[in-house]
């Protein structure tokens, strides 16, 4: 603090100098752009905003007036003069239409206003004009395709974003994000097979650059889905210098828990962790929270703020920043809320700024990081033979998933007939996003629905496009198309409300329902499940054993369409599982908050215990590269198919012949001592 004076003056020199230069036409391009950095760099950006105005008054006929009004509108952006930027950015264009960085930044201007649309006409025109192929040209092309495909979504327009992704990946396939984007716009049409390749792009390079949160929704492949986790966050997270922790508390003092999430408000993440927020034992435990997500307060958010005791918004530091601002809250343990979700501050966990980092209930995976230590989770959601999927330590509540006991629904009760239902069918519902649903599970449904006469498959509802390609499939198996209705997106309460309207609800796979699933069984209607071996995909059986109705989770497909089709050919055997999940609502352990936090509190003290007795867990990342380069060359959607003794077989198969070009070190999973492992797999220890 005592040498800001000294900036401040230094700043305010040399904009007095540069300014005179300026008004004098004596100021270079080079100049002026020079002291701009420096100016920024004193943190005076105002200042920077001033000099180019300055400038451009006194230098209209400078040959390079177009960059400086394209700086000046950069300028104005980061200042929010969001109006003042679109005007630069067109008068850049307006001087030298053949310069193209402003129209990237101008689409980028007029979507932050709300004008979606010309946005997208700004990226397009840099498209069209982009013919000629240089490194410059061609990166622009693509940042342009990326920006509009990203808008084109957000819009609804999902097979235009894929398409334009898809000539994107054409040009160049190794795009991380856009890879990802491609493929989760197919997970969300129902576009089968969703890894399809082309002349350019691979199947190997599609898997490469899948997200984990896609690769959970396309496969039931745990070891997969640790190595990709382990591989993002090896190469796009990368390995920031460390914010060092602050000194273990004295005696006395409260354990500090931090949450991070972008979705503390209306969202499923919010609704579950405002009741854990309210029920936290002040005496012993200070509760912060670092928001991250979009700026739109709700009530949901409103309860939160108002039940911590600190809450800090991190969306406008950098990573660096919010680090810093953790380590000085003193943070004793962090708590991780998005895992590897949208908006999610990953690279901040990567700078350690507590001592105890922590992946709970935002993501259903695995991390696959150095630096998340514990995972919390279940005896049924991760049972302790499939801890070798997991980088971190696992520990475990009674029932992982948080849940709110005062969350709101809508007083009127639609009717069958008022959402187009039919009066008297059978509704089987699956309420989850489409994204979840898979070929596989597709077939499961039709089948079912197709042996219980006169029933009706109730599905959430997506683009008009993806919903008529679903009856289209229907249709071409021999289910009449009108027998799948499509349920309109409308407010949680809302749709919280109309659940009743169901008879059962059936769960998807590999992605099961998470939050779905509680309010389904908080309303009423139970959920029949089938279990795999992934975290995603044994959710649901995790949460109908906590909800008291464990008759409804089935092991095997065959198994999940029996029951299915019994219950819906003869309701009155489904009829006391719904009694016993409505009379139980109230006490079972899947509402039970108190309970939970309880266990909750007990962990945080557990983890604290090995923290001072120096026995925080490490997690063993050997040979992760060489299980993600087993898993890119499986036939992982139909790897569902392989009981548990063929699915470990498998890779213990590709391990050796890894090995045997290329030797492979021992590790704690499935290969230990130079061969495979063969004795019990529940014994997973923490490695160095």
């Amino acid at each position: 603090m005592a040498d800001e004076p000294v900036e401040i003056n230094a700043a305010t020199e040399l904009y007095s100098r540069v300014l005179q230069q300026a008004v004098a036409r004596q100021l270079t391009i080079f100049d002026l752009f020079n002291a701009a950095v420096q100016l920024q760099a004193m943190q005076q950006r105002p200042l920077v905003a001033e000099l180019y105005k300055t400038w451009i008054a006194f230098n209209g006929d400078n040959e390079l007036l177009h960059a400086v009004y394209f700086n000046y509108g950069v300028t104005l952006n980061d200042l929010g003069d969001r109006v003042g930027a679109i005007n630069a950015f067109r008068t850049s264009i307006r001087i030298k239409p053949e310069f193209e960085p402003p129209y990237i930044n101008l689409g980028r201007a007029l979507e932050d206003t709300g004008q979606t649309g010309a946005g997208v006409a700004e990226w397009m025109k840099l498209i069209n004009k982009l013919g000629g192929v240089t490194g410059d040209t061609v990166n622009h092309k693509l940042t342009a395709m990326h920006q509009s495909a990203r808008v084109l979504e957000g819009m609804g327009s999902d097979a235009t974003a894929e398409e334009v992704l898809r000539q994107s990946l054409e040009i160049d396939r190794r795009q991380p994000e856009a890879l990802q984007h491609f493929v989760s716009l197919r997970q969300r049409q129902c576009k089968w097979p969703v890894i399809q390749e082309s002349d350019r792009v691979k199947r190997r390079d599609l898997l490469s650059g899948i997200s984990t949160l896609s690769l959970a929704n396309l496969c039931d492949d745990p070891m997969f889905q640790l190595a990709k986790a382990y591989d993002y966050a090896r190469h796009q997270i990368g390995r920031p210098k460390p914010a060092r922790p602050h000194a273990q508390p004295g005696a006395g003092r409260r354990l500090r828990i931090g949450y991070v999430s972008s979705d503390l408000r209306d969202h499923a993440v919010g609704f579950a962790m405002t009741d854990v927020i309210e029920l936290h034992d002040r005496q012993n435990f200070e509760i912060f929270a670092y928001y991250c997500g979009i700026n739109r307060p709700d009530g949901t958010q409103a309860r939160i703020k108002a039940n911590v005791e600190h809450w800090t918004d991190i969306n406008s530091m950098n990573d660096d920043q919010a680090a810093a601002q953790i380590v000085a809250d003193g943070i004793d343990i962090l708590i991780d809320l998005n895992g590897y979700t949208k908006d999610a501050r990953t690279k901040v966990f990567a700078r350690q700024p507590a001592p105890v980092q922590v992946n709970w209930f935002g993501y259903p995976n695995t991390m696959g990081t150095p630096y998340h230590h514990y995972i919390i989770a279940d005896e049924v959601v991760l049972p302790p033979e499939n801890e070798i999927y997991f980088s971190e330590k696992v520990v475990r509540l009674p029932c992982y998933q948080p849940n709110d006991r005062r969350r709101l629904v809508a007083e009127q009760r639609p009717t069958r007939q008022q959402v187009g239902l039919p009066e008297n069918a059978f509704v089987f519902c699956s309420l989850n996003g489409m994204q979840k649903t898979t070929a596989r599970a597709y077939e499961r449904w039709l089948t079912i629905i197709d042996r219980v006469p006169g029933s009706v498959l109730w599905l959430l509802t997506s683009t008009a496009e993806t919903d008529e390609r679903l009856r289209k499939y229907a249709a071409d198996r021999g289910v009449d198309p009108s027998r799948i209705i499509f349920a309109d997106k409308m407010p949680n309460a809302a749709h919280l409300a109309r659940y009743p309207l169901a008879d059962l609800f059936l769960d998807n796979f590999p992605y099961g329902a998470h939050t779905t699933a509680s309010d389904s069984m908080w309303m009423g209607v139970p959920i029949l499940t089938l279990s795999g071996r992934s975290f995603a995909a044994r959710v649901s059986s995790s949460l109908v054993h906590a909800a008291g109705i464990g008759e409804m989770h089935c092991k095997t497909e065959q198994e999940f369409i029996e029951r299915a089709v019994e219950f819906g050919n003869d309701p009155s055997k489904l009829a006391p599982i719904k009694a016993k999940l409505i009379a139980g609502r109230d006490t079972c352990l899947l509402f039970d908050t108190p309970n939970l936090v309880r266990h909750l509190e007990d962990l945080y003290r557990q983890m604290w215990a090995d923290l001072i007795r120096g026995a925080i867990p490490m997690p063993d990342m050997r040979n992760l590269d060489v299980y993600h380069e087993i898993g890119l060359g499986l036939d992982i959607e139909n790897i569902e198919v392989l009981d548990d003794d063929a699915y470990i077989a498998l890779y213990r198969e590709k391990l050796a012949e890894w090995n045997e070009v290329y030797p492979v070190m021992p590790d704690s999973r499935l290969w230990r001592d130079g061969a495979p492992r063969i004795e019990a797999l529940g014994d997973k220890r923490a490695v160095a």
